[in-house]
């Protein structure tokens, strides 16, 4: 699987909730963290997609993914360890952890795999 199919709906949930955040509750921060945070995603993405359609990897792509969501698992993690709600802290924490894994796992196996071309 290549990372933009995952990247593009996590930055898409990640934004969205940071403007519900702000819509239900006035908070600043989340507006300010999820819509940020989820712009760096869809430049990821972007930048990934651009790659493949090259053939390509664009590791600086994949390595500003990685980054993210690895900062986004310890913001919200620790945001679920003081407040102890699982929803939205908890649940952000391990989406993001799942999507930190899987970032991970394709820079060890060298980034997304492209099939023999045939003629």
């Amino acid at each position: 699987m290549h990372d933009f199919c995952f990247t593009i709906p996590y930055g898409m949930i990640v934004f969205c909730g940071g403007v519900i955040g702000f819509v239900i509750k006035g908070s600043t921060t989340s507006l300010a963290g999820g819509v940020g945070t989820g712009l760096l995603l869809f430049l990821a993405s972007y930048l990934t997609l651009s790659a493949f359609h090259k053939r390509k990897n664009s590791w600086f792509g994949l390595i500003l993914e990685t980054v993210i969501a690895a900062a986004l698992t310890w913001v919200m993690g620790q945001r679920y360890a003081e407040t102890a709600k699982i929803m939205p802290a908890g649940v952000v924490a391990g989406i993001s952890g799942l999507m930190t894994a899987f970032y991970l796992y394709k820079i060890v196996t060298g980034g997304n795999h492209f099939s023999a071309k045939t003629e």
